[in-house]
């Protein structure tokens, strides 16, 4: 537990080299240990440093015509907090009180007098008391452990602690270290013995999903168990913690709330442009998995720190029917990664290719191997292709492409990328035999081969540029369609280097191989990447998505082939589609299913959405994992539809589960829909 600070300052401290947070004392405090972090950590430690300081400093407003407050940070760490205030000249009438371990708080006292521009700050030393590390004229730093309470008490009293003045008491991943009695008794003596009180709470929630899982597993395996959240697993618990321990008001947001609904528009712009970024579900998760809580007592006017500036969507949980679908481990070893693509290209063929994950080897990186799942005998089998030499190279272990059958046995790779600054990657055709003697997977002959567009005019529909627009985007969909007796691949939506969000859409030839010009009609939905699409009645089913603001989309459009082109047309579901992305579609005996993914909704992630597309009809399914040993991560997955098994397998997905570790579903897993179908 002592190390988890240390660990902390390092990322802050990343964050601020980027630009994320303004700090010019952590590296003093950090010293030689700076580390660089990856955009997702700079991201998540951006987030608590922005909910903190926004607390923080609407408490000083709030309370600036006091006579005196205090704040009373709780296993403060290496946190450069009363530094940045007293520089920024916030503190004319406050005391700091930073709290931790005796040799954390013994450790930053030394840091402090050796470093000038710090020991200038704190104020000349006034010598150590009964657990004081560091005595400034506004900063005082003990060493104390918080769970022995009436040492920490006579500690504080002994430093100058005033319980009749407006104090915060601050803790940022501190109480869910503690066991829940007591952490319970030190919220109820920070409620009950001080008459005006705030408090501001930063810690994780949510332990149950499979993201919350893997975070209590890094967290064991650090030996640093997080002790209260299954005592208080969510917002409302926590806020019912509070009110039952002396506070009166109360007030929590989990990351995802706080950064849409209290951090001002052009500042979440500016965070977005930093540096390139890709990792939006591991983003979104990471944000649904801690919270900020704002509690007070005695305090007039009533201190609300997190009231949204603005209203956003609502963030009630949608309705679960009851007889979701049981998730079947297939028994088989499965594609280990994510942002990759699967297609059944025979009856007894499934090819899966790309995405990040675990090669043979072992080690994780872009997959460069084809895994293939290979029927002999009724039983499904394993194995991969490995794509070496010059193949190898042009295939360049792209993610976030798609991958469409053309005909039997041939497959078109479009667009994906290799990197958030690289993509442009060129067309592929992947060959594979009509007919096969192949005993093994492993077996299966597969030849990759380098598309060579045609430049001239297609014959039939008027030619437009070469395949450029549909190679140079990644996260978009492809779609098969027909238009005068062409085959098209409707290339729609992603994000690409230059652009975030696409709105924009080709048709690609898939004999000639360049964007063909075909009429469209009616208002174009707005860009998105990461959505659902499947082929319907001739058109093109479109659900949700990620938008331009980061934020998940609810809508659902259906591209409707007309006589002479098609024509853009939403589709109105009762009740409201819940907004999510990176999901996969299929249409199923005219209804549209939509599988995992990832929204903002509190509580479990989606499961399956069933859309009645001639009623409209809108309801979702739960999917129990009692039968496997792993948690299921549904993001950034791929399913293939068993029609006539009334049957969806679902291969790969995870992801970067924040800095707790990588998720990876070890092998494919169905889902029988027979009885959500028949109850729908």
């Amino acid at each position: 537990v002592e190390g988890t600070g240390g660990s902390s300052a390092v990322s802050k401290c990343s964050a601020a080299a980027r630009g994320y947070i303004q700090d010019r004392f952590l590296p003093l405090l950090v010293g030689g240990r700076r580390r660089r972090r990856a955009p997702l950590i700079h991201r998540g430690y951006y987030i608590r440093a922005r909910a903190v300081d926004h607390c923080v400093q609407d408490f000083l407003l709030k309370t600036r015509g006091h006579p005196r407050t205090q704040i009373l940070s709780l296993g403060a760490g290496l946190d450069s907090l009363y530094f940045r205030l007293k520089d920024l000249g916030l503190l004319h009438h406050s005391v700091v009180f930073e709290v931790d371990f005796p040799s954390v708080a013994a450790q930053k006292a030394a840091l402090i007098r050796r470093m000038e521009e710090l020991a200038a700050l704190a104020g000349e030393d006034g010598g150590e008391g009964s657990g004081v590390a560091f005595s400034g004229e506004d900063y005082k730093l003990l060493g104390v452990d918080l769970s022995e309470l009436p040492e920490l008490e006579r500690a504080l009293e002994g430093a100058g602690l005033d319980k009749e003045v407006p104090t915060l008491f601050m803790a940022e991943v501190v109480l869910t270290y503690m066991e829940s009695s007591r952490s319970d008794a030190l919220i109820a003596w920070a409620g009950e013995g001080f008459s005006q009180g705030c408090f501001l709470l930063y810690e994780q929630m949510q332990p149950g999903d499979p993201f919350g899982q893997v975070m209590q597993q890094h967290f064991r395996g650090l030996r640093s168990s997080l002790r209260s959240l299954g005592h208080y697993p969510d917002g409302e618990s926590q806020r019912r913690r509070f009110l039952a321990q002396g506070w009166t008001q109360c007030n929590v947001l989990d990351m995802n709330e706080f950064f849409t609904l209290c951090t001002p528009e052009d500042e979440q712009q500016r965070v977005r442009t930093l540096e390139p970024f890709d990792e939006f579900e591991e983003w979104h998760l990471k944000c649904s998995h801690y919270f900020v809580l704002a509690a007070s007592k005695g305090m007039e006017p009533p201190w609300t720190p997190l009231v949204p500036s603005r209203t956003g969507p609502p963030g009630d949980a949608p309705a679960r029917l009851a007889g979701g679908v049981t998730a079947a481990a297939w028994g088989v070893p499965g594609p280990r990664c994510y942002g990759h693509r699967s297609l059944l290209v025979k009856p007894n063929l499934i090819v899966t290719s790309g995405g990040f994950g675990e090669e043979e080897d072992g080690h994780h990186g872009r997959v460069r191997s084809l895994h293939l799942l290979l029927k002999l005998g009724g039983c499904w089998r394993a194995g991969r292709v490995k794509m070496g030499g010059d193949a190898g190279e042009r295939w360049g272990g792209r993610l976030y492409h798609t991958m469409s059958c053309i005909s039997k046995g041939l497959a078109l790779v479009v667009g994906g990328r290799t990197s958030p600054g690289r993509a442009g990657l060129e067309l592929l055709w992947l060959k594979f035999p009509e007919a096969s003697d192949a005993s093994e997977p492993a077996e299966v002959p597969v030849e990759l081969v380098r598309v060579q567009p045609t430049a001239g005019p297609a014959a039939g529909p008027a030619a437009g540029p070469a395949a450029g627009p549909a190679a140079s985007r990644w996260r978009h969909s492809a779609t098969e369609v027909t238009f005068r007796g062409h085959q098209l691949l409707f290339v729609y939506g992603g994000r690409s280097a230059e652009e975030p969000v696409l709105g924009d859409w080709c048709f690609l030839h898939t004999q000639e191989l360049s964007c063909t010009m075909v009429p469209v009609e009616g208002p174009a939905p707005e860009g998105r990447h990461s959505h659902g699409a499947c082929s319907w009645e001739g058109g093109v089913l479109v659900a949700g998505g990620l938008g331009a603001a980061e934020q998940p989309l609810g809508s659902v459009f259906f591209l409707k082939k007309l006589g002479q082109g098609f024509r853009w047309q939403p589709v109105e579901t009762q009740p409201p589609l819940v907004p999510r992305y990176s999901h996969t579609a299929h249409v199923l005996q005219g209804r549209l299913l939509l599988v995992g993914g990832v929204w903002l909704q509190p509580g479990p992630g989606p499961g399956v959405t069933i859309i009645d597309l001639a009623t409209g009809s809108c309801s979702n399914y739960s999917i129990s994992t009692e039968h496997l040993e792993w948690p299921l991560m549904l993001h950034n997955h791929s399913s293939i539809l068993l029609p006539e098994e009334e049957e969806l397998l679902l291969l790969g997905g995870g992801g970067n589960c924040f800095s707790f570790g990588t998720h990876l579903n070890p092998e494919p897993v169905s889902l029988s829909l027979r009885s959500i179908l028949s109850s729908h």
